[in-house]
């Protein structure tokens, strides 16, 4: 399959090929675009079936990377890379020092940051390869580098918005007390979004597709372990996916109980056209890049001469803001909110001068 004619290709800017013999490296480097500001996102490492499935993966993450830079209101494009491999069995030293020379070549236009499979030490790697990094350890300063717990700070504000939504504003703050929730992947992410729930008095249903994580995060929670196929059947009043993409089909849709769905996880709808079968099923779907911001405008901060906690704080606190305002739309328009959050997307990037 052509790269131009690939179903994900989106006007990308630029797709970079990367191998190296000595370490074993595979990897892509996708940046959708930089009209407002160099690109920005994670480095993946996943055991990919075949090179298309990494393609297409990245190529859908670095879109989405765009759309949600530009709905955070932050001044840089969006991209992302991936690497094939199993992380638990094929990441070494050599390996990330090869991916940093592999950013090295994007030659500015690309700033890679820790995702799934890769650690912020591992970015650290890759810093002795290239300047072009982000989401590190400052010396002699707060900052470590480690973006998950804004993500997971802002998915959970965004999920007690949209659930106020849907069942009114308990000024109490029980409103989730009795709720029950179904959370998929326990990861940095995950694990601490089941704490805040549990905290506030949920009912959580836990999976991870590696079991000691499910475990651990079982022990540190209370919450209940049940098989990964089984997290779409649990009568969970709430659907979190915090684990990989494509989860929402037309095979899992039809099985949820969860009237909301709001997660971590990127590229949760596998196609289009979930977004109107979550809609015709009567669910409310958050769209994912709006959702999880939060480590994009975490490392945003922690990139400025001065890393102000208060103001990361306060940009944090419109995620949910731009949440309600899109399945407002949505209502209003008969349509659904991922169709909506990539039209006001789109359009905040048409509206950029460009670099």
């Amino acid at each position: 399959m052509s790269l131009f004619d690939h179903p994900e290709f989106d006007q990308h800017e630029s797709v970079l090929f990367g191998f190296d013999a000595d370490s074993g490296l595979r990897a892509l480097i996708a940046v959708h675009s930089t009209r407002l500001g160099p690109s920005l996102g994670g480095c993946r490492m996943v055991p990919y079936p075949d090179d298309d499935a990494a393609l297409t993966d990245v190529l859908r993450l670095s879109r989405g990377m765009s759309y949600k830079a530009a709905l955070a209101g932050l001044p840089q494009g969006g991209g992302k890379s991936v690497i094939i491999g199993d992380p638990r069995a094929h990441k070494s030293d050599t390996l990330m020092r090869a991916m940093g020379r592999l950013v090295e070549r994007a030659a500015g236009r690309y700033i890679v940051a820790e995702d799934s499979g890769i650690s912020v030490a591992d970015v650290v790697r890759m810093a002795e390869e290239t300047r072009h990094v982000a989401g590190v350890p400052v010396p002699d300063s707060p900052i470590d580098g480690d973006p998950s717990p804004a993500t997971a700070r802002g998915v959970w504000m965004a999920l007690r918005a949209a659930w106020q939504r849907l069942h009114g504003r308990d000024e109490t703050g029980g409103e989730l007390h009795g709720v029950g929730v179904a959370v998929q992947g326990c990861g940095k992410v995950g694990a601490r979004l089941v704490q805040y729930l549990v905290d506030a008095g949920a009912r959580v249903w836990i999976c991870d597709a590696h079991a000691p994580t499910a475990d651990a995060c079982a022990a540190a929670t209370g919450a209940e372990i049940v098989a990964p196929e089984a997290i779409y059947d649990v009568p969970a009043d709430i659907f979190a996916p915090c684990a990989l993409g494509a989860v929402l089909n037309a095979g899992t849709i039809p099985r949820l109980h969860a009237r909301l769905v709001v997660g971590a996880a990127n590229n949760q709808l596998a196609t289009a056209e979930d977004d109107d079968r979550l809609r015709a099923a009567g669910v409310t779907y958050a769209p994912d890049y709006v959702v999880n911001a939060g480590g994009i405008i975490d490392i945003h901060y922690q990139r400025q001469p001065r890393y102000d906690p208060d103001a990361m704080q306060a940009h944090l606190a419109r995620v949910p803001e731009v949440l309600l305002r899109i399945l407002d739309a949505a209502a209003a328009e008969a349509r659904g909110p991922a169709a909506v959050a990539d039209a006001m997307a789109r359009d905040l990037i048409a509206a950029a001068p460009g670099h």
